[in-house]
């Protein structure tokens, strides 16, 4: 494609096929899943790659020689690995003897966290910029043979883009932890129920009381054996649940290295052996909660690790926001209450575009019922 502002696109099957300061030059906030270096290990690290239904198609805007805009686009056989649950649409092509696969996703594998997904050169033209890259978006649908264009965890304000026909916005809940500015934990406590204050209390300290002592570490200070006991819990957390666990350790031995300052590892060791660690990502006002697993089945050991550990972190570091991961409603008792999150999809057959509307019409209907009972079980006093 080539408008008539000169905008030309270009598609990549290797995020390698852009030189990394290109790409992160379009990426704000430092935010760590779209930057180049994260695509690029799990491209590199065999994370991502057809067998495993992922075959990269990033789609690059240029205006010249200069790169304006961009999209991490893959080529999806299924629909693993993305946490917008879209395996009814799929039954429901099936059931008429029609293909749902391959469809078009634009997302980060395996990363359930709302961020930019239309990537643009900051400016008077970037929402020009973006609106280009949906315009080729959706052109590949059509002479690709895609049945479908998936945007996932899209954030809030590229949300209006998508906000109309033929584009269909979907939205669900995350518990995320908000900082107005808390001094330490005491004070995040403090603005609790006494009750549920009381509970959190009793869960911290029956994990110190078992031993459990922390160690928080970035990147650049795992060494090889640390990054192996690392991977060796999120494998045993996947065989645990019965899933593919598709992050090699190549991938956290890379991410490691690449992302030394924004890849963040809590570590819970008792008797002088690591138990459990949680592995999270930032970047400078955001906290992401990715991984976990542990060794030994200890009371509260899962919240102190994932919950409390990461909250003390984000206090220190004046952290605006902890998004410890997907689902999870027993989240809301430990201070992170919910937060809408958005997708947009087109559907290219007009018959099953409408049939999926109303499905996602009659969805958003029961999410919202959720509304008082996530009121209910507000943990903060009303004051």
């Amino acid at each position: 494609m080539t408008d008539s502002q000169g905008l030309r696109a270009r598609w990549l099957d290797a995020i390698d096929g852009v030189a990394a300061p290109e790409w992160n030059a379009l990426v704000n906030d430092e935010h760590p899943f779209v930057r180049h270096e994260f695509l690029a290990a799990l491209e590199q690290s065999g994370s991502i790659r057809a067998e495993l239904g992922w075959q990269p198609e990033h789609l690059l805007l240029y205006q010249g020689d200069a790169l304006v805009a961009a999209a991490p686009c893959y080529r999806k056989r299924n629909s693993h690995g993305e946490f917008i649950f879209d395996w009814h649409w799929a039954q429901a092509y099936e059931s008429h003897r029609l293909a749902y696969y391959p469809k078009l996703l634009v997302g980060v594998p395996y990363t359930p966290v709302t961020g930019p997904r239309l990537l643009a050169r900051p400016g008077p033209d970037a929402q020009t910029y973006q609106r280009a890259l949906i315009a080729e978006l959706r052109a590949a649908v059509e002479q690709r043979g895609y049945s479908s264009l998936h945007v996932n965890f899209l954030a809030p304000a590229s949300a209006p883009l998508f906000a109309h026909d033929p584009w269909l916005p979907r939205a669900d809940w995350q518990f995320h932890w908000q900082n107005p500015g808390y001094r330490d934990f005491k004070d995040f406590l403090d603005q609790f129920r006494a009750k549920k204050r009381k509970n959190i209390l009793q869960e911290r300290a029956r994990v110190h009381e078992s031993g459990v002592t922390f160690r928080i570490s970035n990147g650049h200070e795992l060494d090889s054996a640390l990054i192996k006991h690392l991977h060796g819990f999120y494998l045993n957390t996947f065989e645990e649940k019965g899933n593919t666990p598709a992050l090699s350790e190549d991938f956290f031995v890379r991410i490691a290295r690449s992302l030394p300052t924004q890849f963040v590892a809590i570590m819970a060791f008792r008797a002088g052996q690591m138990i459990a660690a949680a592995l999270l990502f930032r970047s400078k006002d955001q906290l992401f909660g990715r991984h976990w697993g542990s060794r030994e089945e200890l009371p509260g050991l899962h919240f102190e690790t994932c919950y409390y550990q990461g909250i003390e972190y984000a206090i220190r570091e004046q952290i605006r926001r902890f998004e410890p991961g997907a689902q999870g409603e027993h989240k809301i008792a430990r201070g992170f209450l919910p937060v809408r999150t958005r997708s947009a999809h087109y559907i290219s057959h007009p018959g099953f575009r409408s049939a999926i509307r109303n499905a996602i019409d009659e969805e958003w209907r029961r999410h919202r019922a959720l509304d008082e009972i996530y009121a209910e079980h507000n943990p903060f006093r009303k004051d």
